[in-house]
């Protein structure tokens, strides 16, 4: 194909990514955003594989095929709640990717030419490549081991982390300065490098604590982006450049949101700030001795009848529960019944960014019934019943009140402010962050213990039979 064609292409390409990111950035758009992205990445492979001398299209289609039917059993199998822990390793993948396709064209490159004809640049690429993949990989499986409970989710640390850590950085950088200037030594420098790195992939992640998974994916989702980037740069391949380029940019920005929800430095969240040690403060029993209100379904759904207005939290343990529609069959009975219902949405709740709305929208819930933390907040002082379903330090009013809490600071939805709580959930076990719930024990709470599925239809059918 013509060189003029092909970057014509490339930049459709990228302006369908644009505006498929864009329309990412609201749930009633994201579906058509998705298309227009993914319209966009098949107009720039087929143009790539036009335009590339490919030694076998038979291999390709091979992977084509093996890769689909892998994507589309993953689909159909892997459950809501397991979508944090697939998209920790789509980014692994990715970095892994870029490891291999790097390390390949540095094979080729060198096979087809003299070490000292190929460029110093193009060695540069290699080598930042080998780095960002091979972190990205290896803390991508850590987190998805975090996530599926096959490693504790607890922070992993040591004396001395932080400074192996920088040595290991230190070290790669060394190997890369070698593996440009002695090229004919490249594959073996180019090695050591991605074992370094993966290396310290799994030393940097480790110390995030499962609270702060949500920023680890988005961080790890940059990484892949900025992998991409450098491969780009290694093939020559300007749309795998700018592609690359918006996840890094996307993945950095959901970063600093993150960070901003918690009110904590990146810097803090990756030195495992929250849950690394022993919690101090009050113990959960000094919180919760003969303070604890169970109630039944049947006490829950007696403060319905004289409510106006009624927010709904849901966390982690709705995700667990599978309640979201459950949630919906709830939220269609208590509107009929004229009581105005909305849901609290905390950025952070749940394992992965929007990992709540996600699950509300999957079970039809109206778009405009999902509320920011910004937003709902002002209104929890006229909301008459609160219901918090498996959320815990996202509603703790210790956050607020007790400056020597490890979530002091973090901005939470001012649940506690409504006239009536109702908190749903299995157990008094403290979230991630190991402290006990001060909102629990609250005169206005009422504590219905209960897996949250099974929880709300109880709730449905006492309200239908009062």
């Amino acid at each position: 194909m013509h060189a003029s064609l092909i970057n014509f292409a490339y930049l459709v390409a990228s302006v369908l990514f644009i505006f498929g990111l864009r329309r990412l950035s609201h749930p009633r758009t994201a579906v058509g955003g998705n298309l227009v992205g993914s319209l966009g990445m098949l107009l720039a492979i087929l143009v790539t594989l036009l335009d590339r001398q490919i030694a076998s299209y038979g291999i390709i289609l091979a992977g084509l095929i093996v890769g689909s039917l892998v994507g589309v059993v993953l689909a159909v199998r892997v459950p809501m709640t397991g979508m944090p822990q697939m998209v920790a390793l789509l980014n692994g993948f990715g970095g892994g990717a870029s490891v291999l396709v790097a390390g390949a064209a540095m094979l080729e490159s060198l096979g087809m030419s003299a070490p000292e004809a190929v460029s110093a640049q193009f060695f540069v690429a290699t080598a930042a490549s080998g780095i960002i993949g091979a972190v990205t990989f290896w803390g991508s499986l850590v987190a998805f081991a975090k996530l599926q409970e096959i490693m504790r989710g607890n922070p992993i640390v040591f004396r001395g982390q932080q400074v192996v850590n920088v040595a290991l950085l230190l070290l790669a950088l060394v190997l890369s300065v070698r593996l440009t200037l002695a090229p004919t030594q490249a594959p073996q420098y180019y090695l050591l490098i991605v074992v370094v790195a993966s290396v310290l992939g799994v030393l940097v992640t480790i110390p995030i604590g499962g609270a702060d998974m949500p920023v680890a994916i988005a961080l790890l989702n940059s990484y892949s982006g900025l992998a991409a980037v450098a491969t780009g740069f290694v093939l020559s391949n300007n749309i795998l450049i700018i592609a690359g380029s918006l996840v890094g940019a996307s993945g950095i920005i959901l970063t600093q949101i993150m960070c901003k929800a918690m009110n904590r430095s990146l810097l803090n969240v990756l030195s495992g700030a929250v849950g690394g040690s022993a919690a101090t403060g009050p113990s959960a029993d000094q919180v919760y001795a003969g303070k604890i209100k169970a109630a039944s379904a049947e006490e829950v759904a007696m403060l319905f009848d004289s409510a106006r207005r009624v927010v709904i939290v849901p966390g982690y343990g709705l995700a667990v529960s599978q309640a979201q529609h459950a949630v919906r069959d709830l939220t269609t009975l208590l509107e009929a019944r004229g009581i105005e219902v909305e849901f609290a949405i905390h950025p952070v709740a749940g394992r992965m960014p929007g990992h709540m709305n996600v699950l509300l929208a999957e079970a039809d819930i109206p778009y405009e019934k999902l509320k920011e933390m910004d937003e709902i907040n002002p209104s929890f002082a006229q909301t008459d019943v609160a219901v918090v379903i498996g959320a815990n330090d996202v509603v703790n009013p210790a956050a607020r009140t007790d400056p020597n809490s490890p979530i002091a600071g973090m901005p939470i939805l001012d649940v506690d402010k409504a006239r009536t709580v109702v908190v749903i959930k299995r157990s008094l076990s403290p979230g991630f962050a190991g402290i006990p719930n001060p909102l629990f024990a609250a005169d206005h709470t009422l504590m219905y213990f209960a897996d949250g599925k099974k929880a709300i239809l109880d709730l449905i059918a006492a309200l239908k039979a009062a």
